[in-house]
């Protein structure tokens, strides 16, 4: 499953997301962090826990 997020610093929709991790906010929701392959810049994307479930399940790393 392939993670895509906005970058802020490209300006760049949908980059796919390199090594994504799946982390846990302190109000029980999840997001993945990655990283963007054109500048290195942290990558975000808030996910429903459906999603997130989905996201591990299909191989992303689980970081909480």
């Amino acid at each position: 499953m392939s993670i895509t997020a906005y970058c802020v610093k490209c300006k760049k929709k949908g980059v796919e997301m390199q090594d994504p991790a799946m982390h846990q906010t302190k109000k029980g929701g999840f997001m993945a962090k990655g990283t963007c392959p054109a500048c290195s810049t942290t990558l975000c994307a808030m996910m429903s826990k459906e999603n997130a479930e989905k996201a591990v399940a299909s191989g992303v790393k689980k970081a909480y």
